[in-house]
């Protein structure tokens, strides 16, 4: 299960940016394709696992779904695709095989809760 890993990478890159400015992490924004090779639910299991006794413990991973779009040579347009297993035009049937969006695994922000020192 490759989606542990990389919840752990996310949580320790996640980390680092919390302690580095002092802040909480409320949750973690991620854009994942549908051409990454990760299992959704498998990651956000993980992630709750990957965060037990860190500085991220009770954050949440909030995950943008990317849908694949090909590029049309024929139309000359960038077309979503209807289905991963058919990588041909929706609009004109040409074979296409220049991927625009859909192999992203990619942290876009982090939602930050910022840390009140304690008056003295």
């Amino acid at each position: 299960m490759h989606e542990l890993s990389i919840a752990m990478s996310i949580v320790e890159l996640a980390a680092e940016e919390a302690e580095r400015r002092g802040v909480q992490i409320d949750a973690v924004h991620l854009k994942l394709g549908a051409l990454s090779g990760v299992v959704k639910e498998a990651l956000l299991s993980c992630y709750e696992m990957a965060c037990e006794n860190t500085l991220l413990q009770g954050s949440r991973l909030v995950v943008d779904e990317v849908p694949v779009v090909i590029f049309c040579p024929s139309c000359r347009a960038p077309r979503p695709l209807s289905s991963v297993q058919l990588f041909c035009c929706p609009e004109c049937g040409t074979p296409c095989s220049e991927i625009v969006q859909g192999k992203e695994l990619e942290v876009v922000a982090l939602e930050i809760q910022e840390c009140v020192p304690n008056p003295v």
